[in-house]
Protein backbone atom coordinates (compact mmCIF):
# COMPACT_ATOMS: atom_id res chain seq x y z
CA UNK A 1 0.00 0.00 0.00
CA UNK A 2 1.49 3.21 -1.38
CA UNK A 3 1.16 6.58 1.47
CA UNK A 4 0.63 10.27 0.29
CA UNK A 5 3.86 12.23 1.77
CA UNK A 6 1.15 14.36 3.71
CA UNK A 7 0.14 11.02 5.18
CA UNK A 8 3.53 10.11 6.17
CA UNK A 9 4.24 13.42 7.43
CA UNK A 10 1.28 13.62 9.55
CA UNK A 11 1.73 10.17 10.49
CA UNK A 12 5.41 10.99 11.37
CA UNK A 13 4.18 14.24 14.12
CA UNK A 14 1.41 12.12 15.30
CA UNK A 15 3.98 8.94 16.35
CA UNK A 16 6.71 12.07 17.86
CA UNK A 17 3.41 13.97 19.93
CA UNK A 18 3.21 10.34 21.28
CA UNK A 19 6.90 9.83 22.09
CA UNK A 20 7.04 13.43 23.64
CA UNK A 21 3.46 12.54 25.97
CA UNK A 22 5.33 9.52 26.83
CA UNK A 23 8.95 11.57 27.63
CA UNK A 24 7.18 13.70 29.66
CA UNK A 25 5.84 11.20 31.74
CA UNK A 26 8.77 9.53 31.97
CA UNK A 27 11.42 12.21 32.86
CA UNK A 28 9.00 14.27 34.87
CA UNK A 29 7.46 11.25 36.92
CA UNK A 30 8.80 8.15 36.81
CA UNK A 31 12.68 8.86 36.59
CA UNK A 32 12.54 12.46 38.40
CA UNK A 33 14.07 10.80 41.47
CA UNK A 34 17.03 10.36 39.49
CA UNK A 35 17.17 14.06 38.01
CA UNK A 36 17.00 15.53 42.01
CA UNK A 37 19.77 14.47 42.72
CA UNK A 38 23.42 16.29 41.92
CA UNK A 39 25.51 15.06 39.27
CA UNK A 40 28.51 16.02 37.27
CA UNK A 41 27.11 14.46 34.27
CA UNK A 42 23.44 15.92 34.47
CA UNK A 43 23.30 19.52 33.60
CA UNK A 44 21.71 21.77 36.31
CA UNK A 45 17.58 21.21 36.32
CA UNK A 46 16.95 25.06 35.21
CA UNK A 47 19.30 24.66 32.28
CA UNK A 48 18.04 21.45 30.83
CA UNK A 49 14.53 22.88 31.36
CA UNK A 50 15.32 25.60 28.82
CA UNK A 51 17.03 22.88 26.46
CA UNK A 52 14.11 20.36 26.18
CA UNK A 53 13.11 21.56 23.09
CA UNK A 54 16.14 20.39 21.50
CA UNK A 55 15.89 16.77 23.12
CA UNK A 56 12.43 16.33 21.39
CA UNK A 57 13.25 17.37 17.93
CA UNK A 58 15.97 14.46 18.33
CA UNK A 59 12.37 12.45 19.46
CA UNK A 60 10.73 13.84 15.88
CA UNK A 61 14.08 12.87 13.79
CA UNK A 62 13.77 9.18 15.64
CA UNK A 63 9.59 9.18 14.28
CA UNK A 64 11.21 10.05 11.16
CA UNK A 65 13.81 7.00 10.62
CA UNK A 66 10.67 4.84 12.33
CA UNK A 67 8.38 5.91 10.13
CA UNK A 68 11.16 5.51 6.80
CA UNK A 69 12.08 1.98 7.58
CA UNK A 70 8.48 0.74 8.74
CA UNK A 71 7.60 1.91 4.80
CA UNK A 72 10.88 0.26 3.77
CA UNK A 73 9.90 -2.76 5.04
CA UNK A 74 6.50 -2.96 4.61
CA UNK A 75 5.55 -3.36 8.10
CA UNK A 76 1.92 -2.51 8.92
CA UNK A 77 -0.47 -2.87 11.55
CA UNK A 78 -0.04 -1.67 15.80
CA UNK A 79 1.51 -4.98 16.71
CA UNK A 80 3.98 -5.45 13.97
CA UNK A 81 4.87 -1.39 14.46
CA UNK A 82 5.28 -2.43 18.48
CA UNK A 83 7.71 -5.05 17.73
CA UNK A 84 9.63 -3.33 15.37
CA UNK A 85 9.95 -0.03 17.55
CA UNK A 86 11.15 -2.64 20.14
CA UNK A 87 13.91 -3.82 18.28
CA UNK A 88 14.70 -0.40 16.79
CA UNK A 89 14.59 1.45 20.55
CA UNK A 90 16.50 -1.83 22.30
CA UNK A 91 19.19 -1.60 19.48
CA UNK A 92 19.47 2.46 19.14
CA UNK A 93 18.96 3.16 22.66
CA UNK A 94 21.02 -0.13 23.95
CA UNK A 95 23.99 0.87 21.89
CA UNK A 96 23.97 4.50 22.97
CA UNK A 97 23.45 3.66 26.70
CA UNK A 98 26.23 1.67 26.88
CA UNK A 99 28.37 3.93 24.82
CA UNK A 100 27.58 6.92 27.50
CA UNK A 101 28.43 4.02 30.25
CA UNK A 102 31.62 3.79 28.98
CA UNK A 103 32.79 7.55 28.68
CA UNK A 104 30.33 9.71 31.62
CA UNK A 105 29.49 9.53 35.15
CA UNK A 106 25.46 9.04 34.43
CA UNK A 107 24.86 6.31 37.09
CA UNK A 108 23.88 2.52 36.14
CA UNK A 109 20.40 3.39 36.99
CA UNK A 110 19.71 6.71 35.23
CA UNK A 111 21.30 4.33 32.28
CA UNK A 112 18.64 1.62 32.93
CA UNK A 113 16.10 4.07 33.14
CA UNK A 114 16.83 5.84 29.92
CA UNK A 115 17.26 2.66 27.88
CA UNK A 116 13.70 1.04 29.67
CA UNK A 117 12.12 4.34 29.29
CA UNK A 118 13.74 5.39 25.74
CA UNK A 119 12.71 1.36 24.06
CA UNK A 120 9.29 1.55 25.38
CA UNK A 121 8.62 5.16 23.61
CA UNK A 122 9.87 3.51 20.52
CA UNK A 123 7.53 0.76 21.08
CA UNK A 124 4.81 3.32 21.44
CA UNK A 125 5.90 5.07 18.33
CA UNK A 126 6.36 1.68 16.26
CA UNK A 127 2.78 1.03 17.42
CA UNK A 128 1.00 4.30 16.37
CA UNK A 129 3.41 4.29 13.05
CA UNK A 130 2.24 0.60 12.44
CA UNK A 131 -1.83 1.71 12.41
CA UNK A 132 -1.55 4.25 10.44
CA UNK A 133 0.13 2.51 7.89
CA UNK A 134 -2.15 -0.32 8.16
CA UNK A 135 -5.25 1.89 7.42
CA UNK A 136 -6.47 3.29 11.09
CA UNK A 137 -7.81 6.63 9.83
CA UNK A 138 -4.91 9.28 11.07
CA UNK A 139 -7.74 12.04 12.64
CA UNK A 140 -8.70 8.96 15.24
CA UNK A 141 -5.44 7.79 15.24
CA UNK A 142 -4.49 11.81 16.35
CA UNK A 143 -7.45 11.17 18.89
CA UNK A 144 -6.50 8.57 20.47
CA UNK A 145 -2.41 10.27 21.29
CA UNK A 146 -3.68 12.96 22.21
CA UNK A 147 -5.58 10.97 25.01
CA UNK A 148 -2.55 9.17 25.77
CA UNK A 149 -0.80 12.51 25.96
CA UNK A 150 -3.41 14.63 28.13
CA UNK A 151 -3.57 11.11 30.30
CA UNK A 152 0.13 11.32 30.89
CA UNK A 153 0.66 15.16 31.93
CA UNK A 154 -2.73 14.65 34.27
CA UNK A 155 -0.41 11.51 35.59
CA UNK A 156 2.62 13.30 36.29
CA UNK A 157 1.20 16.23 37.60
CA UNK A 158 -0.75 13.98 40.12
CA UNK A 159 2.97 11.79 40.67
CA UNK A 160 4.45 15.59 41.78
CA UNK A 161 1.64 16.88 43.45
CA UNK A 162 1.12 13.87 46.08
CA UNK A 163 4.81 14.36 46.49
CA UNK A 164 5.32 10.82 45.20
CA UNK A 165 8.00 12.51 42.73
CA UNK A 166 10.21 15.49 43.50
CA UNK A 167 9.72 18.65 41.45
CA UNK A 168 12.21 21.02 40.12
CA UNK A 169 11.26 24.62 41.80
CA UNK A 170 11.35 27.10 38.98
CA UNK A 171 12.46 30.51 39.79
Amino acid sequence: MTHSKRHLLFMTLIAWLAMIGFDFLLHAGLLARLYSEPSPFLLPPMTALKLIPIGYLSFLLLSVLLVWLMVRLNLAGWRRGALFGLGLGGLTWGAFVLGLGSISTASLPLLLGWFNGQTLEMVLAGAVVGSGLAGMRLRRLFGIVLIFVGVAVILTILLQSFGVVPTTRIP
